[in-house]
Parts: C-alpha cells; structure tokens; sequence
C-alpha cells in the first residue's frame, strides 16, 4: 500500500469538497463508480455538492475509496492547509 500526505482540504466555490494529495495522482478513480472523481488540470480529489451527504461523511468516504480501491493511505499533516473551511469542519476532520 502507497502512503501520501494531504497538502490542502478546501470547499470550492462550486460547493465540492476537494482534497489535494502531494504526490500521487488519482486519474482513474471516476471508474469505482463511487462519485469521487479526479480533476487532473488541478490535481485534486473531489465529491458532487454535498445532498444527502455532510462534508465530513465526504472526507471520510474519499478517504475509504482512495484506500479501498486505489491501494493508498491519505494522512493528514502538521502543514495541511484547511482553506474555506468552517472551523468546526477541521476540527471534526482533525479528530479522525
């Protein structure tokens, strides 16, 4: 199993939740059928607008589909930035 670190989590202005891994790229995740997708121009990770969904259930469900499915645990650092994230959001995800 791969290991990479998580630079950003960001809420983008479209409302999706993105997730910016600092090495490897994720271009075939949209064939898990499991509404993560891969922007490669950006080179992030991403979920639909939140409906049914929280944004904590979306971190910890791309999360699960990149390590599930892509072979690759995704971490949190020190230098992680939060960026348009509400303070409560960052915490919830920092005490995962």
């Amino acid at each position: 199993m791969k290991n990479d670190n998580i630079k950003e989590v960001t809420i983008d202005d479209s409302g999706r939740l993105c997730i910016f891994p600092e090495i490897e790229k994720f271009i075939y995740i949209y064939r898990t059928a499991t509404e993560v997708h891969w922007d490669n121009k950006g080179m992030f990770l991403y979920s639909p607008k939140p409906r049914e969904w929280s944004y904590l259930d979306w971190y910890k469900h791309i999360i699960n589909v990149v390590k599930n499915e892509c072979y690759c645990n995704l971490s949190l650092t020190k230098n992680t930035l939060f960026t348009n994230i509400a303070e409560i959001l960052k915490k919830e995800i920092l005490a995962l």
